[in-house]
């Protein structure tokens, strides 16, 4: 008898996957603090949830072990929010791609253990996802960018986020190629370093664009690093911001309660200057002239602004901005590039392991 109900179960899922003409896929994310689920339809996003861990914020950062904990408590209940809001049954489900790195090791092994189990409930491929890589392919999600359009082949991608800071050349999906990174903090590490200083909570970064908006960019002047090539480097202009605010306090205790938002507006600036010069400068290397933002920091305002300005200024430049939905951590960004990769054929195995640390696209 359950050979029988086994039978039918694939007959059915046989009959719907010949009839039906769009290909579903649920993305889990799981890479830091975030529990983002997605389901798409194609390249349709029918479900985006994102499940944020707010307790970190007390402790000036993520805490691996608190995170790992809140994945394993949120990541059913979002699974269930995203096939409840994408109004389909999970059985029509194709295949489930997860976060296999890089991350905190922990929340990774979480998204990993439930789609395996998941995978192997349903008896649904496994699409294992590079989380750098997704940031980039987020732009092929139906309306992901302001441009409401998908980049050509090929183009230069600027990730900036949280953990990463790279200029990548994209010849295909999976072919990328790592033409500069930062040698030590990112950007958006950065950011919340030189916050935690203005005495901002964490996430310190959009605190600092909170407060920029109302203020004069130009009014304090920060170095930018030397770094030769199209490789990036934070620390210093860390250090510079810091020794700068504790100058300053020594003669007035008031000064960054009376200049928040000059400062904020200083440091902002700078920043959007060092990885514009760097995008132009890779631009004239490769000869390449279309360019993709994509993380969590191409949000911020005065980085949107200047590239933007950039394309009016050339415009044999195109500019590809992702709408702010798209650009933090989610899984609409693992479901798109597991979907490109079960349009391919490239399933992964059962026993596939997370991985920390960066490794090379592949």
């Amino acid at each position: 008898m359950k050979l029988i109900k086994k039978n039918i179960i694939h007959f059915q899922r046989y009959r719907y996957f010949v009839m039906k003409k769009k290909t579903i896929i649920l993305g889990i994310e799981s890479s830091c603090d975030d529990t983002g689920v997605s389901i798409i339809q194609n390249r349709k996003v029918l479900s985006n949830i994102i499940i944020h861990q707010k307790i970190h914020s007390k402790y000036g950062g993520v805490v691996p072990e608190l995170a790992s904990r809140l994945h394993d408590q949120n990541i059913t209940k979002a699974v269930q929010q995203a096939i409840f809001s994408a109004k389909i049954h999970r059985d029509r489900i194709d295949a489930i791609s997860f976060t296999l790195g890089p991350g905190l090791i922990g929340p990774l092994l979480v998204g990993a253990s439930f789609a395996k189990s998941f995978s192997m409930g349903l008896e649904i491929p496994l699409l294992t996802v590079n989380h750098v890589q997704a940031h980039i392919l987020s732009h092929f999600i139906q309306n992901a960018n302001i441009n409401n359009s998908y980049p050509n082949f090929p183009f230069l991608g600027l990730v900036i986020s949280g953990g990463h800071t790279q200029i990548i050349k994209v010849n295909d999906f999976f072919q990328m190629e790592i033409l500069g990174s930062t040698l030590d903090d990112s950007v958006g590490e950065s950011l919340d370093k030189i916050a935690r200083i203005l005495g901002f909570y964490y996430p310190g970064g959009p605190m600092i664009e909170f407060f920029s908006k109302n203020g004069n960019q130009k009014k304090f002047i920060f170095s930018k690093p030397i770094v030769s090539g199209l490789d990036f480097s934070f620390s210093g202009f860390k250090s510079d911001v810091s020794q700068f605010i504790k100058k300053k306090l020594k003669k007035n205790t008031l000064f960054v309660k009376q200049n928040l938002s000059d400062i904020c507006a200083s440091i902002q600036n700078i920043i959007a200057e060092i990885l514009l010069e760097k995008v132009e400068k890779a631009i004239s290397q490769t000869g390449i002239s279309r360019i993709v933002l994509a993380g969590g920091v191409s949000a911020n305002h005065e980085i949107r602004r200047l590239f933007m300005s950039l394309s009016k200024k050339n415009k044999k430049l195109e500019i590809f901005i992702p709408k702010k939905e798209y650009t933090t951590d989610n899984g609409a960004m693992i479901a798109i590039t597991g979907l490109l990769k079960y349009e391919r054929k490239l399933f992964d195995s059962i026993h596939i392991t997370p991985y920390s640390k960066f490794k090379t696209f592949s």
